[in-house]
């Protein structure tokens, strides 16, 4: 017998405490914390939680008492075997069927929980985790049934207790929301879906600026692979990427909700427009963040996670919450989280982060504050009346404008050192030095004239300039 890893301990005594408290002091504990399930939804989430909990509690099982080993494929225990051919072999594969049956169950019930009660963050947030972490764990377990690496066997290990804690503060929220029977009833009634809210969830990944940061993921995958990365390793990254700036942009949604209102480019957008609700918008960015790690970390590499995970944090934690109202420099500290997507790409490529792939996150990190202040001049007004300190608001438009000269000039600069550190050859260099003058052309105007019209065709130029500059050394690494 294997010796009792501390989650199994964990799980045994936790179980064993809740069914204790539930089997002695179930009615008064939930008067004391001022629990009520009175309706079906209520109540079908204690049963898809006691559900939930059985189904771990027996994966616990298996794993610690190595079950898994009898049926070593997937999703059959063995590739030639249709049935199961031992007790042993009948038990996982009847945990398999469980993982199936409860996972359907909890989207059916997220999907209610994420229509009938949109507006309670405590019932959205908590049943997306839930549904993401169930997924992502019944993926790590199809994973580890292939072989163990140290890290998804932690991960797996972790993701465990997530679920059991995330679902049990769903439980308390269910329970402290006051949910009524004819509240209920009418929601259900007065609810009709929409196909174009699937368009409203692709808006709030700001999906133009995403296609912006893949091609500079991708780039990074070719440039520091030296060649074309295979299919599936370009679908995992650009699909993890995607959910993770997807993720990272509706989180940012949610919080600038107030100030988007007051803002004409972005009222209306999906929350500030009232098309979907704040908890909505943040229980979306949340969930597909979380999937973002568990792909990369699954199918591509935990490096690769690490990172993008480091620029998700990088862009709602740092820019976002403190410097976007904190400084007119938000811009410029804030853009190395726009930097990170390439470094992403190239540890997917390589495994390992080089010199040459940190002069890839210097290059944007010094193209952003020149196309994000093109857009600040165009918006000023709107960033004044939401009280965002950019630059043309704090410092004028004419300071603003040789601003963006002189970044633009320095970004330049440091693109015709891209052949010293290894990204590129001549036909690099020509290309940096055409798309440089074009760039530089279009950032003079800005400076010398006067008007929104230049600073917009700075703003869209530039963003043109990033796509072409890393498409040219992506051609320079492949031929």
């Amino acid at each position: 017998m294997n010796q009792i890893n501390p989650t199994f301990f964990l799980m045994l005594l936790l179980t064993l405490a809740i069914a204790l408290l539930a089997i002695q002091q179930g009615r008064k504990l939930t008067q004391r914390l001022n629990l009520t399930y009175q309706t079906p939804f209520a109540r079908w989430t204690v049963w898809m939680a006691l559900a939930l909990m059985a189904l771990l509690g027996s994966g616990a099982i298996i794993a610690h008492f190595d079950l898994g080993s009898v049926c070593p494929a997937w999703p059959l225990c063995l590739p030639n075997q249709v049935l199961p051919t031992s007790p042993l072999q009948w038990i996982n594969m009847a945990h398999r069927f469980l993982v199936g049956l409860i996972g359907i169950g909890w989207l059916w019930y997220w999907g209610r929980a994420f229509m009938l009660y949109r507006e309670k963050m405590q019932i959205v947030i908590p049943a997306t985790i839930v549904l993401v972490l169930y997924l992502a764990q019944a993926f790590l377990g199809q994973k580890l049934v292939q072989g163990f690496p140290l890290h998804l066997v932690i991960l797996h290990q972790v993701t465990f207790l997530a679920i059991w804690v995330t679902a049990v503060v769903l439980v308390i929220g269910v329970g402290r929301s006051g949910l009524a029977f004819p509240d209920e009833s009418f929601r259900k009634q007065s609810y009709s879906w929409q196909w174009s809210a699937l368009k409203d969830f692709l808006m709030l990944t700001k999906p133009v600026v995403v296609a912006l940061l893949l091609v500079t993921t991708y780039a990074g995958m070719v440039i520091g692979g030296g060649g074309w990365p295979s299919l599936s390793l370009t679908f995992w990254t650009l699909m993890g990427g995607f959910l993770a700036a997807g993720g990272a942009s509706a989180i940012n949604q949610y919080l600038d909700r107030e100030d988007d209102r007051m803002m004409q480019r972005t009222q209306k957008r999906p929350i500030p427009a009232g098309r979907l609700t704040p908890a909505q918008g943040l229980a979306f960015g949340i969930g597909i963040s979380l999937l973002s790690f568990y792909v990369l970390v699954a199918r591509v590499n935990l490096l690769a996670a690490i990172l993008s995970l480091a620029g998700f944090l990088y862009y709602v934690v740092i820019y976002s919450l403190w410097l976007k109202k904190a400084t007119p420099q938000n811009i410029v500290i804030g853009g190395g989280a726009g930097a990170i997507p390439p470094l992403v790409g190239w540890v997917a490529a390589t495994g390992n982060l080089h010199l040459s792939a940190l002069f890839l996150f210097v290059i944007i990190f010094m193209w952003t504050p020149p196309h994000f202040w093109a857009l600040a001049l165009v918006r000023r007004n709107d960033y004044a009346r939401a009280g965002v300190p950019m630059l043309p608001v704090v410092r004028g438009e004419e300071e603003t404008r040789r601003q963006i000269f002189l970044y633009t000039l320095e970004l330049v600069g440091l693109t015709l050192l891209l052949p010293l550190f290894g990204l590129g050859g001549t036909f690099t260099l020509i290309g940096a030095i055409l798309l440089g003058l074009w760039l530089l052309s279009a950032a003079w105007k800005v400076w010398k004239q006067a008007g929104n019209k230049v600073a917009w065709k700075m703003y869209r130029y530039s963003s043109m300039y990033l796509a072409f500059l890393f498409m040219v050394m992506v051609i320079d690494a492949v031929i």
